[in-house]
């Protein structure tokens, strides 16, 4: 019995192992080879990773290491495409799994994830038939920001490649990505332009926004390597028009005038192909896109990168981006969550009284007719408002989904802004009957109402703050 059972634990720790270990990317091309590799990145944390490189690679090649956008725990397959065709360009390309421990939706660290991205560069250095002095760096999206962390901390990185970078604080970044996706589909008017900017700040201010106010400029000058950056013209996530000059600007004030920049047509956020402006993105990469990053790599590691050079067409920015401005005391996440606990329980108590006096059995009072709108109204038009607005954010930017729209209006939040309306007038008829019954009625119906309509007062201001009575 004890052979047995020893025998099951054996397997089921070799069955337990396996998936760590076979993590080879899938379905890769016979003309390419891929070694598996662990390496050690900030907090000494074990990552796990694979090096692509040629069949037949030469002796003394270049290596780039890749870092990914955001997400937690993302898998090296998810740039498997870029590492293929890196690869094809005679490179050695380390694509690793990000890091899920101490990176979440609500925290993570660039500096720490630049220590991941400096501890494969390392490992990349020491592969055979890589020269050392020729890896470099490769940062998409989120990895933008990583990339010139790590770079300006060490010499061992030999180039720096950006695509989809911003040069913008995450916080503003992400507000403009979620309004030109809005914007993308359609929207105007004080869903995009008041309600959207306002969940980001309050979110921020909350501390439920990871880095908001990052600031990737004084990074950026310490980047004393040759720079390529790259951008889709339909870039969703980035502003594409702002970000380069920010970036060269930075570059400059370093004294690094080693730097590119290109824009791809029919591009986006990650220089994919895409069919619809940058909605939909596709698995090939922009065509030119591998075979410049192959030949700016051979001249950056030979000491002939290009100087200040901008060429492409010119990108797509709809609308520029927004500063966001610290919140104030009175629009602050913890002055939002007690206006939010006062219109729960000022729309809320109505219904709930009603309630325990049907319970008891109580002699029923006559009803203000109106006041059941507001409280009603009210509930729907607080909790209704929210759930939207967090729904469009957690779908996030150019996937944001309004719903059916009625011209530029999306109809449900047109249905949450008559909702609101509604709420004031039956507020003001409540209170108006509240005044006339000042005398008669039982105590406790005139606190209850006196209550609703104190929310109803509290909430016009609110909903004007969120856009719910603004056009």
């Amino acid at each position: 019995m004890r052979k047995i059972l020893a025998t099951l634990v054996a397997l089921l720790v070799i069955a337990l192992a396996l998936p760590a270990h076979a993590t080879a990317p899938p379905g890769l091309p016979g003309d390419l080879t891929s070694t598996e590799v662990s390496f050690r990145g900030g907090g000494d944390l074990e990552l796990r990773g694979s090096v692509i490189s040629p069949a037949a690679a030469t002796a003394g090649r270049p290596g780039v290491v890749l870092v990914h956008g955001a997400g937690t725990g993302t898998r090296r397959e998810k740039l498997l495409a870029e590492a293929v065709a890196f690869a094809r360009q005679g490179m050695s390309v380390l694509v690793y799994d990000k890091r899920s421990v101490g990176y979440s939706l609500f925290k993570r660290s660039y500096a720490q994830l630049a220590e991941d991205a400096l501890g494969a560069v390392g490992t990349l250095r020491r592969q055979p038939g890589v020269d050392p002095a020729k890896v470099g760096i490769w940062g998409l999206s989120e990895g933008g920001w990583v990339a010139p962390i790590a770079a300006g901390r060490s010499t061992d990185i030999a180039f720096v490649i950006l695509v989809g970078a911003n040069a913008l604080s995450p916080l503003r970044q992400q507000s403009w990505a979620t309004a030109a996706g809005l914007r993308k589909a359609g929207v105007g008017g004080s869903l995009v332009d008041r309600a959207e900017p306002s969940l980001y700040r309050v979110i921020a201010d909350g501390g439920m926004f990871p880095e908001p106010k990052h600031d990737p400029v004084p990074f950026l000058a310490k980047v004393r390597q040759p720079v390529l950056g790259i951008w889709g013209v339909h870039d969703l996530l980035t502003p594409p028009r702002e970000t380069p000059p920010i970036m060269a600007e930075a570059l400059e004030d370093g004294g690094n005038r080693r730097y590119a920049f290109r824009f791809f047509a029919d591009a986006d956020h990650a220089a994919h192909l895409t069919p619809d402006g940058g909605v939909t993105r596709l698995p090939e990469l922009a065509p030119g896109y591998a075979e410049l990053v192959g030949t700016w790599v051979r001249e950056a590691t030979s000491g002939r990168a290009p100087v200040a050079q901008v060429s492409g067409p010119d990108p797509v920015q709809a609308s520029d981006s927004f500063g966001m401005p610290p919140t104030a005391w009175w629009e602050s996440a913890a002055m939002q969550l007690v206006v939010v606990v006062l219109l729960l329980v000022a729309f809320g108590g109505y219904p709930v009284v009603a309630l325990v006096r049907r319970v008891r059995r109580r002699a029923a009072v006559t009803p203000v007719k109106a006041a059941r709108l507001a409280s009603a109204g009210g509930l729907v038009a607080l909790l209704g408002g929210f759930a939207y607005l967090l729904y469009l954010v957690m779908t996030g930017g150019k996937l944001s989904v309004p719903g059916p729209m009625a011209g530029d209006r999306p109809i449900l939040w047109l249905a949450l802004q008559a909702i609101a309306v509604a709420t004031v007038a039956a507020a003001a008829v409540t209170a108006a009957a509240v005044a006339r019954a000042r005398q008669a009625g039982p105590r406790g119906e005139r606190v209850r109402l006196g209550l609703l309509v104190a929310g109803g007062v509290v909430f016009v201001p609110w909903a004007l703050y969120w856009g719910l009575l603004l056009p």
